[in-house]
């Protein structure tokens, strides 16, 4: 027995119509449950409950004992001086208030079908699965509540990417076309040097992007080094000596920190390197002073992959790394590169602007992202052995909130899917 079975109970209404009794013998009547609370405090605000035939409203506590209100030393915390029902699994020891009232208690074991427990056994308890609690159900469940939770995971997934956004931007003040740049600088670095190109996109003020921008092999040798690229030793190529010598001069104009650390190339494959999508990064902004009033303004796919139609400077067409020769090949952005990119960057960085400005963009965002093919990933492979095909990008993004933060926590008890299968026959 786990408490988020109690909350599942208690917020559901499953017990909402039955004759109900107080461990005090008092006629209990539940009107409402009140509003779930994520946060510190009781864990139902609000709620109207007809206890002994008076009216009370107030908070709701659940615990799977009694003695548990103890344990968790809530009989010194003020936030629970309103909590007018005590919801428990078990009551083994009367529960008082500061004030030393006793508080009613309803114990819920005698009121919990078998049906229910079962299900929530063969949901939660059973043997670990090989992809997800519900793995052997998934399949099963109607299609129209399929859709529909994934559309509100999808729309959550941008809240919370809008919500680290928001991070970003009382970061540099307000900028957003600083805040797009650490989007974008963290998305070229891609899964192995993400986090490091972030951190060091965060670390470089963007109105010394806009000085530079207007000289492409400047701007090159501001990232290159910035991002810790131009430490190669023993190299005699003029292009990576030319780009170093005026790095040197950018460290003493701007009083920038040199960088002692390096980007990844391990495990990478060479249209990946960090020196490719460096220069790639800097062509872009070299071609475009205000990007994000442009990315703002697009509203198609097509619109979007024109801006980003962009190619490493010509030295990158035979090398990988600077002073090592490689075949011939343009380094063009692909396009699964630049989905990526409306993915993870443009279409979040449009949600969070559209709230700040007051307007709810949500269905455009939608249509967007629903053009774009699903992504191939393992999260996206697992759902489709069990049966449930992805049609697009806005399906594979929300089955990866779906997985991450539902699935592999057992959080099936605030999943639509999870709460639909606990439903069934009870």
């Amino acid at each position: 027995m786990k408490e988020d079975l109690l909350h599942f109970i208690w917020g559901q209404k499953k017990l909402h119509g039955r004759q109900l009794t107080s461990t005090a013998n008092e006629a209990i009547t539940i009107k409402a449950p009140g509003v779930p609370n994520q946060y510190s405090g009781p864990d139902f605000f609000n709620a109207q409950v007809e206890i002994d035939a008076q009216m009370w409203v107030g908070n709701v506590e659940i615990h799977l004992k009694s003695s548990d209100w103890y344990a968790h030393h809530h009989q010194t915390d003020s936030n629970y001086d309103n909590v007018i029902l005590h919801v428990v699994w078990e009551d083994d020891i009367a529960v008082f208030r500061k004030d030393g009232s006793l508080i009613p208690t309803l114990e819920l074991k005698n009121y919990v079908s078998e049906e229910l427990l079962l299900n929530y056994q063969n949901l939660v308890e059973k043997a670990k699965p090989k992809f997800i609690n519900c793995e052997k159900d998934f399949a099963g469940i109607d299609l129209f509540l399929v859709e529909h939770w994934l559309h509100r995971l999808y729309v959550e997934r941008l809240e919370q990417k809008s919500n680290q956004i928001e991070a970003l931007l009382k970061k540099c003040n307000n900028d957003w076309e600083g805040v797009l740049f650490m989007l974008l600088a963290k998305n070229f670095g891609s899964k192995v040097n993400g986090d490091f190109f972030l951190d060091r996109a965060q670390a470089l003020q963007f109105s010394i992007v806009r000085k530079v921008s207007g000289s492409l092999e400047v701007l090159e040798s501001l990232l290159f080094g910035h991002f810790g690229l131009l430490s190669v030793e023993d190299c005699s190529d003029h292009y990576f000596l030319r780009l170093q010598k005026e790095y040197q001069y950018l460290l003493r104009k701007f009083d920038l920190l040199p960088i002692l650390t390096k980007p990844e190339f391990f495990g990478l494959r060479p249209p990946n390197f960090p020196t490719i999508r460096v220069s790639q990064l800097a062509q872009l902004y070299g071609k475009e002073q205000g990007l994000f009033a442009l990315v703002m303004e697009v509203k198609t796919l097509d619109d979007i992959y024109s801006i980003f139609e962009i190619t490493a400077t010509s030295y990158w067409d035979d090398h990988f790394t600077f002073g090592k020769i490689s075949k011939k090949s343009k380094k063009k952005l692909s396009k699964s590169f630049m989905d990526l990119l409306v993915i993870n960057t443009i279409i979040p960085l449009k949600f969070c602007y559209a709230r700040h400005l007051g307007l709810d963009w949500t269905d455009d965002l939608i249509t967007l992202v629903s053009a774009i093919e699903k992504e191939q990933n393992s999260i996206i492979k697992g759902f489709e052995n069990i049966g449930s095909k992805t049609k697009n990008a806005m399906e594979s993004q929300a089955k990866i909130q779906l997985h991450t933060h539902y699935c592999t926590k057992n959080k099936c008890l605030r999943c639509a899917l999870g709460t639909h299968l606990l439903n069934r026959n009870t």
